[in-house]
């Protein structure tokens, strides 16, 4: 990319968390598209593309589109998400798989359509939008941690396939982010008679998350892994949760989890 401008696609590129990375990289110099969608107000000079993640042809489209314009893409970031929180005795199935077509097989849509081009280019950088809920799953927050936490195993899998043609893949691991992500998560209260702890547990996250770190916070820490020649297949953001995330490889399991069970159970 050296000489060149950097051609970035950031799915989810209209608020939020995508929102701050788009700007972010668009300062830097970089090229620009954000998909999404319903278009929204963007920084100068950044190309709004409709897309769907969940919709395989969208992606395609979208992808065949930004190529016929720039003949290349250099940087994929798959951040389009959601969350849902609830039992998951009472989770109705449809919802579970809602948020797997989002946050997991919407990035492997993406990454499908890419992946060809960034081959016959020589190469290419994918960061793939986790949490470090894929590592400290949180009760009542079980579809959404277990969606990220396969988002980190696709991550480091795929990296070890696409490594001879000098392709990238890392997954981006944020904490607590104050974003409008908290106010669109679908939440269910359906069985919290028998699960008393459900309300409680689901008003500390949400808290912790309005006194998160600025989603700028992790628009940098995204601009510093595309442009590292060497990156690592997962990072964190912020002292206090890269911290956790070496904590919760050291400490054992049983400690992990009983933890997890003061704070959210």
């Amino acid at each position: 990319m050296s000489g060149t401008r950097m051609r970035a696609v950031v799915t989810g590129g209209t608020s939020g968390i995508g929102l701050a990375i788009v700007k972010q990289f668009s300062e830097k110099g970089a090229v620009v598209y954000a998909l999404a969608r319903r278009e929204a107000e963007l920084p100068e000079g950044v190309t709004f593309i409709p897309c769907d993640v969940t919709d395989e042809a969208s992606c395609a489209s979208a992808v065949e589109t930004i190529l016929s314009r720039e003949g290349r893409i250099d940087v994929l970031v798959n951040n389009a998400g959601f969350g849902i929180s609830g039992a998951v005795e009472f989770t109705e199935l449809k919802e579970a798989k809602r948020q797997f077509d989002v946050n997991f097989f919407g990035m492997v849509n993406m990454t499908k359509a890419v992946l060809p081009s960034m081959r016959e280019n020589g190469g290419g950088r994918v960061i793939n939008m986790s949490s470090v809920a894929a590592i400290t799953p949180i009760p009542y927050q079980t579809y959404y941690s277990a969606s990220k936490a396969a988002i980190n195993a696709y991550t480091m899998a795929l990296q070890n396939e696409v490594r001879g043609y000098n392709i990238k893949v890392s997954a981006l691991m944020p904490g607590d982010v104050k974003t409008g992500f908290t106010a669109a998560r679908a939440k269910s209260m359906a069985g919290s008679a028998v699960y008393p702890s459900l309300e409680k547990s689901v008003r500390t996250m949400e808290h912790d998350e309005q006194n998160g770190m600025p989603p700028e916070a992790l628009a940098r820490r995204a601009y510093h892994i595309a442009t590292r020649r060497r990156p690592k297949p997962l990072y964190s953001c912020g002292f206090v949760y890269c911290l956790l995330c070496v904590l919760a490889k050291l400490l054992p399991a049983r400690l992990v989890n009983w933890i997890l069970s003061k704070l959210y159970g």
